[in-house]
C-alpha cells in the first residue's frame, strides 16, 4: 500500500484560539458546535462557490492540476488504484499519463473525471449537463474508467485493503443482498470527506436541514441513530482513520484561489480539519490538524456515579445516574449495554428498550466533554429483565380460501401479545403442519374429495403458546385427471436483442405441485458440467395447481411480458425473477444461449432437458420454443423435431400459458376462444363445442368466481372486479385449461 504523504502544521500554542485556522475561516464562528457549526460551514462553501465548472473542459482541465503526481506531473493520480502498473490488469494503476482521457469510444487505458459517489444516489441526481452539483470539482476525481464502472450505483460500505466490491450488504440495485464497494484503505478519507463537503453544500440554502440532496445515509452503509442527521458512522470512521493526504490538500489550495482558471472559489472544510466532523457529528475523534480544540483541554470528565436501573420490564428499564464534573464542561453520556454503545444523552437518564425477556444485561456509562474526551466507565451494575409467562391471544377469523384437489389456504387474524408474537403453530386433522410468521398458509400434498380440519395457535418469543383456534372443515375437490406424473418445460425463449430469456414449466399432472426440491441447472457451451442450480420455490410462488404454468426470468428481460405482474405492468408473465448481477453469474441460469443445455431437476434427478448435455452445438440461436400440446411427459432426452415447434425471434405471446392437446378426438378446446383480453367492459366471451366451468383466480390464488357457460350462455359477468390479472381454469368433463385474463 502507497502510504499517504501527510500535511502537518505545527502547533506553537495550547490556548483556545483559532490564529492557526485557515484565514478562509475568518468569518466563520469555530467555537460553534453541531448543526451551528455545520450551517455556518454550509454558508462558507455556498457564497465563496463563486465559479461554476462546466464538464468539458473545466473539470478535465482542473483534475489535471489538483490531481498530478508529485513524483511525475504528466500523470494523474487515479482514485481506487493502488498499483503501479506492473502487473496484467490495468485497471487498478495508481497513476496514468494525464493525456489518456477518456474519449467515449471504449478504448481500454483510459481515465475520466469520476463522481465520487454514482450521480444517481443524489436525490434529485446529479446532471453533468447542469454547472453546479453536477460538475462540483469537490466531488470529481480521476478515476480509472473501468474501475469506476465496477463501482458502479453501489454504495460505500465497510471493507479492508485495496478498493473492491465489500461483503457487507444491503438493499440495492441486486436486491436485499446487493455488496456495497469500498473504496481502498488509501482513499476511504477522501471519500467520507468528500461526501461531508457534499451534505453540506447541497442542503437547502445552508440554513436548514430540511432540504437535501446529497444525504450520507443515501450513498452509504451504515447507522446514524448517534448522529443529529443524516449523517452515518461509516464516514465518520474513515475520516477519523485515513489523514488528510497531499493530493487533498492541494486539491484545497488551487479551487480557492480565483485566480486560477478552473478553480472554484471554495475549499473542503474537512480536508483542513477532520476535526470539524468531530465537532458536528461526534464519534471517534478525527485529526486536529489546526490544534485548537484538542489542545485546549486534556483534562476528562469525572466517571459518572451512582448508576441506578429501576422499571425494570420484559424488554426495557430505566437508567439513571449523579452528575459528572469537568474542566470547562460535561456535554453527554454513553450509555452501554453489554460493553455495547446502546444510547447517547446530554442527560443523567434514559430508557433502555428492545432487551430479551428473562436476561441478565451489564450497564456502564461514560461522561464526555466538548472536545471528546471520555471519562472513565462507570462501575457495572447488573439487572434482569422479567420472565414472559403470558400467551398470545387465540387466532381468531380463521378462513379457508383457494381449495383445489390437494390444498387449499388458511387465513386468520394477528394476535395480540403483551410482548411480542413470534409466529403460528398450523394444525390439520390435530396434527402440526407447519409453523409459520404469516397469517395463512397453503397447506399441499393432501388427498382429493377429502374432509379435513384445520386450527391455528400462536406462539410469543418466550415459547408462550395460545391454546388452538376452533376448528373449521374444509373439504378438497375431485381430482383431475392428470395425464404427466412430472413437471416438463413447455416453452423455451432465447430473444435476439436485449437479454429476453424465459423458460416455462408446466403441471399436466391434475394435481397442485410443490415446487420444493425442483432446480433448473444450465450446462455452459458443452462443457459436461452443470452450474450452480436455481430452486424454483425461492420466490414467492411456491406450488403450481393444476393446468397451471411456472415461468422463470432474466432480471434484465426489456419486453413487458417478460417481466413479474405489477399495477405498472399488467402483461407481465415471470412467476421467479433471477436477478443478471455478479452474485447470480448475471442471471444464470436463464442466461442461456442457444447452445446451452438447460435441465429441469426434482431432487438432484434430470428429469427434463432442452438441448443435449455435453454437445455445445448450436440448436435455438434467438429462437422461441414450444412444447407441442400432445406431449404429456418429460423426457431426458432432448427431441427438437418431435417435440417442439420453433417459432421467430422475439415470439413472447405464448409465454404465461399452455394448451395440452392429448386427446385430439372430441376435444373440448380444439375451438376454444376468450375474448377480449385484455378488456376494459364488463363481460367477457367463450367460444366453446362443450359446456364447461370457469373458475376465477386472483393473482394469490383466491377462487372469486365459478360460472358456468355453454355454445348459447357464453358470458361471464366481471363487472365487480377490480383491475388486475387474473387466472381462470377451464374445466370440461376431465379436460381442462388454464389461462390469464387481464381487466384494465
Amino acid at each position: 500500500m502507497i502510504k499517504k504523504l501527510l500535511f502537518l502544521i505545527a502547533i506553537t500554542t495550547c490556548t483556545f484560539t483559532f490564529s492557526q485556522a485557515e484565514s478562509y475561516y475568518s468569518d466563520v464562528n469555530l467555537n460553534l458546535t453541531g448543526a451551528d457549526l455545520k450551517n455556518a460551514l454550509a454558508t462558507k462553501i455556498i457564497t465563496t462557490h463563486t465559479k461554476l465548472l462546466t464538464y468539458t473542459p473545466g473539470v478535465w482541465e482542473a483534475s489535471k492540476i489538483t490531481d498530478a503526481n508529485v513524483s511525475n506531473t504528466s500523470e494523474v493520480v487515479l482514485i481506487y488504484g493502488w498499483e503501479d502498473g506492473t502487473d496484467q490488469d490495468i485497471t487498478n494503476d495508481r497513476t496514468r499519463n494525464n493525456t489518456l482521457q477518456d474519449s467515449g469510444n471504449g478504448e481500454s487505458f483510459r481515465w475520466n473525471r469520476e463522481h465520487v459517489f454514482s450521480k444517481s444516489l443524489a436525490i434529485p441526481s446529479l446532471e453533468t449537463n447542469d454547472p453546479g452539483s453536477g460538475t462540483d470539482a469537490h466531488n470529481l476525481r480521476p478515476a480509472d474508467r473501468s474501475r469506476n464502472s465496477e463501482r458502479n450505483n453501489f454504495k460505500f460500505a465497510p471493507g479492508t485493503g485495496n478498493s473492491g466490491r465489500s461483503s457487507v450488504t444491503y438493499n440495492g440495485p441486486d436486491g436485499p443482498n446487493t455488496r456495497g464497494w469500498y473504496p481502498g484503505d488509501e482513499w476511504k478519507g477522501d471519500v467520507a470527506r468528500i461526501i461531508m463537503y457534499m451534505y453540506l453544500h447541497y442542503n437547502g440554502d445552508g440554513t436548514s436541514v430540511s432540504k437535501t440532496q446529497c444525504t450520507p445515509n443515501n450513498v452509504g452503509v451504515g447507522s446514524s441513530e448517534f448522529t443529529s442527521d443524516e449523517m452515518i458512522d461509516l464516514f465518520l470512521q474513515w475520516n477519523a482513520e485515513d489523514p488528510v493526504s497531499a493530493i487533498e490538500i492541494a486539491r484545497n489550495t488551487y479551487h480557492e484561489n480565483t485566480s486560477n482558471t478552473y478553480a472554484q472559489g471554495n475549499r473542503n472544510p474537512f480536508i483542513d480539519n477532520p476535526y470539524l466532523a468531530t465537532r458536528i457529528w461526534g464519534g471517534t475523534s478525527a485529526e486536529d490538524r489546526w490544534g485548537i480544540y484538542t489542545t485546549s483541554d486534556t483534562e476528562a470528565p469525572t466517571s459518572p456515579t451512582n448508576v441506578t436501573l429501576t422499571n425494570i420490564g420484559l424488554t426495557s428499564m430505566d437508567v439513571s445516574w449523579d452528575t459528572s464534573s469537568d474542566n470547562f464542561g460535561v456535554t453527554g453520556y454513553n450509555v452501554y449495554v453489554n460493553d455495547v454503545l446502546t444510547a447517547q444523552t446530554s442527560n443523567t437518564n434514559t430508557t433502555i428498550s428492545n432487551l430479551n425477556t428473562n436476561t441478565t444485561y451489564r450497564f456502564t456509562v461514560i461522561a464526555k466533554d466538548l472536545i471528546n474526551n471520555f471519562s472513565a466507565a462507570s462501575t457495572a451494575v447488573n439487572a434482569k429483565t422479567l420472565q414472559d409467562t403470558t400467551p398470545p391471544s387465540v387466532p381468531l377469523n380463521v378462513t379457508i380460501s383457494t381449495i383445489t384437489d390437494s390444498s387449499f389456504n388458511i387465513n386468520w387474524s394477528a394476535s395480540s401479545d403483551n410482548n411480542e408474537v413470534a409466529g403460528y403453530d398450523v394444525f390439520v386433522d390435530g396434527l402440526l403442519v407447519a409453523s409459520t410468521t404469516s397469517t395463512s398458509y397453503t397447506v399441499i400434498g393432501l388427498t382429493s374429495s377429502t374432509t379435513f380440519t384445520a386450527a391455528v395457535l400462536a406462539k410469543d418469543k418466550d415459547d408462550n403458546k395460545s391454546a388452538k383456534s376452533s376448528n373449521v372443515s374444509v373439504t378438497t375437490n375431485g381430482s383431475t385427471a392428470g395425464a404427466a406424473s412430472e413437471l416438463f418445460f413447455s416453452e423455451y425463449v432465447e430473444g435476439n436483442g436485449g437479454t429476453n430469456k424465459a423458460l416455462e414449466i408446466y403441471n399436466l399432472t391434475g394435481a397442485t405441485v410443490s415446487l420444493v426440491g425442483y432446480v433448473v441447472k444450465l450446462e455452459r457451451n458443452g462443457a459436461g458440467v452443470w452450474t450452480t442450480p436455481l430452486a424454483l420455490n425461492s420466490g414467492t410462488v411456491k406450488n403450481i395447481v393444476p393446468g397451471d404454468v411456472f415461468v422463470i426470468g432474466n432480471g434484465d428481460n426489456s419486453d413487458p411480458i417478460l417481466q413479474p405482474y405489477s399495477n405498472n405492468n399488467t402483461v407481465g408473465q415471470v412467476d421467479l425473477v433471477q436477478p443478471n448481477i455478479e452474485a447470480t453469474s448475471y442471471g444464470q441460469p436463464v442466461n442461456f444461449n442457444g447452445d446451452d443445455a438447460v435441465g429441469l431437476f426434482k431432487d438432484d434427478v434430470l428429469i427434463d432437458i432442452i438441448g443435449v448435455f455435453g454437445n455445445g452445438a448450436v440448436f435455438a440461436a434467438n429462437v422461441t420454443l414450444r412444447r407441442n400440446g400432445n406431449i404429456s411427459s418429460p423426457n431426458t432426452t432432448f427431441d427438437k423435431q418431435g417435440e417442439w415447434t420453433s417459432f421467430s425471434e422475439n415470439t413472447f405471446d405464448g409465454i404465461g400459458s399452455h394448451t395440452s392437446t392429448l386427446s385430439t378426438k372430441n376435444n373440448a378446446f380444439e375451438a376454444f376462444k376468450m375474448f377480449p383480453n385484455p378488456t376494459n367492459g364488463d363481460q367477457i366471451y367463450f367460444s366453446v363445442t362443450e359446456d364447461a366451468t370457469i373458475q376465477i383466480y386472483t393473482v394469490l390464488g383466491k377462487l372469486v368466481q365459478t360460472s358456468k357457460v355453454t355454445k348459447s350462455k357464453n358470458s361471464v359477468d366481471i363487472s365487480k372486479f377490480a383491475t388486475g390479472m387474473y387466472l381462470l381454469k377451464i374445466n370440461s368433463g376431465k379436460q381442462f385449461i388454464t389461462k390469464k385474463l387481464i381487466k384494465n
